[in-house]
């Protein structure tokens, strides 16, 4: 039996690649908050990691809306889910906070890179000018909304696996508490990525910044990995077959062992604790360490999707 087609299989990975997106997007929005208001001030837009950020958070959820539309049996009729909202579907829920997500990162984007756009428009656009004036009253609010919806856009990515009825290892409440966590992790590591391919410096105040987080988001994520996995071993039954089913010999057993907890989780953390110890950071370390990252929540994507419709109730 492959791997990627059995019995039962509901959803494949463009879902993954979706659920992929929109963390990675609610990540790096998330970052560049901290970065403008913990690390950099009001000049934070001249960074090249807060510029990676904002140029990831519009597109990777694009994209990610992109292949959710695509992958419909019907994607013409995608209009209807924003137009009609149904309130006890997670579907419905979670595609409105997307569209609400968009509108509050778009307005602190627009505050994030305020001074060069006046510059900019001033001569020929007053009026855009008068509207990011309009705006800045209301930064504070903007930022605090933009943050918590970042936060629970990344946990929709797990609640809407959660919702797919009979399947014992996605039915998990740790779930979106999991996907937060990995989603937090892509958005870092693909503002450090991009920020170091825009000629960032490796051994900057901003990634100095997001590895001390990244070290302790790193034993978080791997604590709720267990947490998890230990909630279905311990439940008995079709949980704990689930469990196994998973993490066993097969493909996705090494796909999680060698994958996601080796080059996904441990090797980042080896990497970070290193470059700590060092005091000094280099582009190839960060990149290699940014690119182990994504590849480890890129796989998580795909395993919990895959093993968690292999097991039924």
């Amino acid at each position: 039996m492959s791997a990627f087609h059995f019995d039962g299989l509901v959803w494949h990975w463009p879902i993954a690649i979706y659920l992929f997106l929109a963390g990675m997007s609610a990540g790096a929005i998330f970052f560049a908050i901290l970065l403008r208001y913990f690390c950099l001030g009001q000049e934070a837009w001249r960074s090249r990691f807060v510029r990676a950020a904002a140029i990831i958070a519009p597109l990777a959820i694009w994209g990610g809306l992109g292949i959710l539309v695509i992958d419909l049996t019907k994607p013409f009729d995608f209009w209807k889910i924003l137009v009609f909202y149904n309130p006890v579907s997670v579907m419905s829920l979670g595609v409105m906070v997307l569209m609400v997500f968009q509108v509050f990162m778009f307005a602190w984007l627009l505050l994030l890179f305020r001074q060069p756009l006046q510059t900019r428009l001033a001569d020929k656009w007053p009026r855009c000018v008068s509207a990011l004036e309009w705006l800045r009253p209301y930064e504070a609010t903007i930022t605090g909304l933009t943050m918590i919806l970042s936060l629970a856009l990344g946990a929709y990515t797990g609640f809407l696996l959660s919702a797919l009825p009979g399947y014992p290892l996605l039915n998990n409440p740790v779930l979106p508490v999991l996907f937060l966590m990995s989603g937090l992790s892509s958005g870092a590591a693909g503002a450090l990525l991009l920020g170091v391919l825009l000629k960032g410096q490796a051994d900057s105040a901003e990634v100095k910044f997001i590895h001390k987080i990244e070290i302790p988001l790193i034993l978080i994520e791997l604590l709720v990995i267990f947490t998890f996995f230990a909630g279905l071993i311990l439940s008995g039954g079709q949980k704990q077959q689930a469990a196994a089913n998973a993490l066993g010999l097969g493909f996705w057993g090494w796909v999680f062992w060698g994958g996601i907890i080796g080059l996904g989780l441990s090797v980042p953390l080896a990497m970070n604790l290193f470059m700590t110890a060092s005091a000094k950071r280099r582009f190839g370390y960060v990149a290699f360490t940014a690119c182990m990252s994504l590849l480890g929540v890129l796989l998580l994507r795909n395993f919990i999707l895959y093993t968690g419709q292999m097991t039924m109730l």
